[in-house]
């Protein structure tokens, strides 16, 4: 009989190679984030020089005497808009739309870059969302003097449709709304004020003049955790990017398909012919040895005791499920010893040496004897 089950040595041999590669992947994972560390990649960052950052935009409006306020929570926006501040909003469908209202109101001036329904019923109900369109080299169409001045804009992304009041450029993908003290741009697209686009056509003159209306600009970058009103409510899983579940999902379907490949080769005890016969006498003494080289004579009196109990129970009439006691005075019957002998040399305590194994050994072959 051989078995195929897994011992500890099988396990390791076939889990290190995965393990030194997931640790090799957490290895480049830390060394990457070490390295990248103090620099900034999000999209229309004002401080990120990757090529969908915004730093070069923002350079430009502080050399211009614009105070640019980048704000990365909504606590950090709500403390430094003021009635004198222009409020740039890079990502509004991230903001609870009641908060971002009540952001927007006390800004002078507001440009959200591709503004979602939910906002916009809030911020401006009349407001109608249209198709995606693709970036390109548009005209202004319109009397808004900042497209005006800057004439083609590379730009794409949401079109707006809005009252008779706002004023639409760019094929829609631009709608600034009058309001009481100011405006709100409507932005299709962050495209003009990305660092790899912002010198294509007029989009650093149409940007700048957006965003350069006032003293102060608040550059908010919502992040997916800054959820505004009702976050303390959710539950931390809530505020995960889907991107982080929908990775959870994939290594949970990695490590079921793992598992089913490596429990495919587990089975039952598989009964092979030997090469050669093997005499009882031979096993019997090999087992031996192995319980001696391991000091166990505890387990090989308990194993010796077991074996004549079960060659007895037949010989006595008694069933598999027999209690001890019941065994002892069928013994102590059938052989005329005393109950106390026989339990004690049944189930008393295990013998401490090799000496006291064989001497128990001797008495359970002459018990057995005299009970058949």
């Amino acid at each position: 009989m051989t078995s195929v089950s897994p011992d500890t040595r099988r396990i390791w041999r076939a889990a290190r190679a995965p393990l030194v590669i997931v640790l090799i992947v957490l290895i480049g994972a830390v060394v990457v984030v070490l390295s990248s560390a103090g620099q900034r990649h999000g999209s229309l960052d004002p401080e990120a020089a990757a090529p969908a950052g915004s730093r070069a935009l923002a350079r430009l409006l502080e050399r211009e005497g614009v105070r640019v306020v980048p704000a990365r929570s909504y606590a950090e926006a709500e403390a430094a808009v003021s009635a004198d501040a222009t409020l740039l909003v890079t990502a509004p469908d991230l903001v609870e739309p009641a908060r971002l209202a009540a952001l927007r109101s006390r800004a002078a001036d507001a440009v959200l870059v591709a503004p979602g329904d939910a906002a916009l019923d809030v911020l401006e109900p009349g407001v109608v969302v249209g198709a995606l369109v693709p970036a390109t080299a548009r005209d202004p169409g319109c009397t808004v003097a900042g497209a005006v001045a800057a004439g083609k804009v590379v730009i794409g992304g949401l079109t707006y449709a809005a009252h008779s009041r706002a004023r639409g450029c760019y094929d829609g993908t631009m709608l600034q709304l009058p309001g009481g003290a100011g405006t709100t741009t409507l932005l299709g697209s962050g495209d003009p004020m990305t660092n790899d686009r912002l010198d294509d056509a007029g989009n650093a003159a149409l940007t700048m003049r957006l965003l350069g209306r006032n003293a102060t600009l608040v550059w908010y970058v919502p992040s997916p955790g800054d959820t505004g009103a009702g976050m303390e409510q959710r539950s931390p899983f809530d505020l995960l990017p889907r991107a982080w579940v929908f990775g959870a999902i994939q290594l949970a379907v990695a490590a079921v398909l793992f598992g089913l490949w490596r429990a495919r080769r587990l089975g039952p005890v598989v009964a092979e012919p030997l090469p050669v016969a093997v005499r009882a006498a031979e096993t019997t003494e090999g087992r031996a040895r192995l319980y001696r080289r391991a000091g166990a004579a505890d387990h090989a009196a308990a194993t010796l005791r077991q074996a004549v109990i079960d060659r007895a129970r037949p010989l006595l009439g008694l069933g598999a499920g027999a209690e001890p006691a019941a065994v002892v005075a069928a013994i102590a019957a059938r052989t005329g010893r005393p109950d106390a002998v026989v339990g004690a040399l049944l189930y008393g305590p295990a013998p401490g040496d090799d000496a006291g194994l064989v001497r128990l050994a001797d008495e359970l072959d002459r018990i057995e004897r005299e009970i058949s």
